[in-house]
């Protein structure tokens, strides 16, 4: 029963991807020849044959004729009295091979060296797991949801191998269903109770970087570079990319004919809304280019406070803020610049008052958060929602509405 145990045993881990051959046959023989080296105090004399594929194995014992008389040490002797037994032709100084019956081992030496084999077969698998996933971090992964719990997906890769996407790594408006085939990349493995955690990611900008690899062939190539990214997962994301051939235009490549390579991107990220942006070492333009689809007049930079002042037109500030103010706030993270937007004088609408003018009814710090989301004039801040405010701003509701009124009396009058 002992040996039909091991024998099932060796069938559980022959099937396994993780573990190669050669190695395989090197676990099983340190691990039988500890088993003999515990009974017999040596293993050197012994052959071990194991045959993976078959799930069988046999220890043949190897031992020096001697006479009878001289006989010392029955592990690596045997009197010529007992190899007559085994065969009459066998003489002084020959060496006499004989097999060594499993059974008789005993069922508690048998049953520890399973526990022994079982042991070392999957923590072999483990660290070789471990290997392979950190050699692939920062590669994308397909896998199969197996199971969906409020912090995190278990999701299964082709051999079976256990991943793990935290809820802080999806999409806000991801929504996995058992069964499911899921794409992410993968941004850390760590070791946990000696057990490998591969962590992916699906909110990472090397995710998106990795996605416009498979859709850009140019990309993939090394013809487009990607200079940076910048995202709020699930909402909008900014790419810078250069073209080191002057006959490609990066922008027209990366979204392709009308837009046919940037809408697989789109549709994996749940429609994220991905501006591509030439690069340039041109401050100015890159800031102009970052606030895209808005029209900037003119910049004004600082380069030792990393501070630009953005002046649009009246109707292109909702545009360069954004809805959120996402848009200037990846613009920012994609030039490295703190943006401040300022709306040109209108000729059409000189009855607006410069919000300056109520610092007597409206404190400072108020004022700059209001000029902080491209509202200077009074008019600007009462073209907005008291909502919209408060989102956009850190103001209280009640200080928004009081606001409003000091405002709206400016022109009541």
């Amino acid at each position: 029963m002992e040996s039909i145990n091991l024998i099932d045993t060796f069938s559980e881990f022959k099937e396994l991807k993780n573990i190669d051959r050669p190695t395989m046959m090197s676990v099983l023989e340190d691990v039988f020849r500890g088993m003999l080296a515990k009974k017999y105090g040596t293993a050197d004399n012994f052959d071990i044959i194991v045959n993976i594929d078959k799930g069988d194995f046999e220890i043949w014992r190897n031992r020096e004729v001697v006479e009878d008389s001289e006989l010392t040490d029955p592990v690596t002797q045997i009197s010529l009295t007992e190899a007559k037994k085994i065969d009459e032709d066998y003489e002084v100084g020959e060496e006499v091979s004989d097999e060594v019956k499993f059974l008789d081992f005993g069922r508690r030496a048998i049953l520890a060296l399973r526990q022994n084999l079982t042991a070392r077969i999957l923590d072999l698998e483990k660290n070789n797991i471990y290997l392979k996933y950190s050699d692939r971090v920062g590669e994308i992964v397909t896998g199969e949801v197996y199971q969906v719990w409020k912090r995190e997906i278990l999701v299964l890769d082709d051999e079976g191998n256990e991943l793990i996407l935290p809820k802080s790594e999806q999409i806000p408006s991801d929504h996995f269903r058992k069964g499911d085939t899921i794409r992410a990349i993968v941004i850390k493995v760590e070791m946990r109770n000696n057990t490998p955690a591969i962590i992916l990611s699906r909110t990472s900008p090397v995710f998106l970087e990795r996605l416009f690899e498979l859709e850009v062939p140019e990309i993939f190539d090394g013809l487009i570079t990607i200079k940076k990214i910048v995202r709020v997962p699930g909402e909008r994301a900014k790419v810078a990319v250069e073209s080191y051939d002057e006959r490609i235009d990066p922008v027209g490549a990366c979204v392709g004919m009308k837009g046919s390579r940037i809408h697989g991107i789109v549709r994996e990220l749940r429609n994220e809304n991905i501006d591509v942006i030439n690069y340039t070492s041109n401050i100015q333009l890159y800031i102009a280019r970052a606030l895209s689809p808005a029209k900037t007049t003119s910049i004004k930079l600082n380069d030792s406070t990393k501070r630009a002042e953005i002046f649009l037109k009246p109707g292109e500030v909702s545009l360069a803020i954004g809805k959120g103010g996402l848009n200037i706030k990846l613009a920012s993270q994609l030039t490295e610049y703190e943006i401040d937007v300022y709306r040109e004088g209108d000729t059409e609408d000189e009855e607006d008052v410069n919000l300056q003018e109520f610092s007597d009814e409206i404190e400072q710090w108020i004022i700059e958060e209001l000029k902080a989301i491209g509202c200077d004039t009074a008019k600007s801040v009462l073209s907005l929602a008291t909502d919209d405010l408060v989102k956009r701003t850190d103001l209280e509701e009640e200080t928004v509405k009081e606001i409003m009124a000091i405002l709206k009396a400016e022109f009541d009058k």
